[in-house]
């Protein structure tokens, strides 16, 4: 009972200290609320909240509770997501809409934005590390990384030409169905599958997409008037999006051998 007891407070911990970044958006949404878009000291809430983000990032370089080659994967991670965010909200698309204002933005997107994804990829380099975790059968780096070029393409594709989302989920299926994690606990080996804890992940973060929402960072059309709960619809955007960030984790920080078997370099 008490080595049942150790190993969940080992995860748990270890499972905060790989989210810390998000952990801490979330609790600064939270915080920020009251000041609505209202100027203090010549900035707005989101240009406090861009502050804030760099500060903890510099924080965790600083701390080495994040190595630079981590820091390299989720700037790559951020530019990308900064490019569908400026074309999902531009105002002939409006996927969804920043409503408070900003001095630190480009075109209608606040710079704080990017962060919110860097807390993505920041979550799963710092799981890698943390939990010693391998990977076995992981599909060829050109299958997942061609999924994932599609999957961000058909992100902004989607509004001009049908949208091959059912066929990327299927896709995802097909070369993710052998593969298997492998992460250290009380120094014994646990294995699960993969897809399941994509699947798990992606319902967290649309947890604190309801979050999010809750407290203005962005708006859903929808949810201009009044608030209500994201659509389970977008467990599948963050599961695409899961993917493609994961993607670029496992290539640039670690190595896959010819049998598929992954470790960090």
């Amino acid at each position: 009972m008490f080595s049942w007891f150790k190993s969940f407070f080992e995860f748990s911990y270890k499972a905060a200290s790989a989210a810390l970044f998000g952990i801490l958006l979330l609790l600064a949404f939270a915080l920020t609320a009251p000041m609505g878009s209202q100027e203090f000291y010549g900035l707005f809430r989101y240009d406090y909240l861009l502050i804030y983000a760099l500060v903890i990032q510099c924080c965790l370089l600083y701390l080495k509770l994040e190595s630079w080659a981590e820091a390299k994967v989720i700037a790559l991670f951020h530019l990308m997501a900064m490019v569908m965010e400026i074309f999902l909200t531009h105002p002939e698309i409006a996927s969804w809409q920043y409503p408070q204002p900003a001095l630190f933005k480009i075109l209608t997107v606040p710079l704080f934005a990017g962060f919110m994804y860097s807390a993505v990829g920041s979550f799963f380099a710092r799981s890698l590390r943390l939990y010693q975790v391998s990977f076995e059968k992981l599909p060829g780096f050109a299958h997942m990384l061609l999924l994932a070029l599609l999957s961000y393409l058909n992100f902004m594709s989607k509004f001009f030409v049908p949208d091959i989302r059912n066929l990327l989920f299927v896709w995802s299926v097909v070369i993710f169905w052998k593969t298997k994690l492998h992460f250290r606990l009380q120094q014994h080996s646990i294995q699960l599958p993969m897809l399941p804890v994509l699947l798990v992940l992606a319902f967290i973060i649309w947890i604190a997409e309801n979050i999010s929402t809750f407290y203005k960072i962005w708006l859903y059309p929808s949810q201009v008037e009044a608030w209500h709960m994201v659509g389970w619809g977008k467990l599948g955007s963050w599961y695409l999006l899961l993917l493609l960030s994961l993607v670029l984790v496992l290539k640039i920080l670690g190595q896959r051998d010819p049998q598929g078997r992954w470790k960090l370099s």
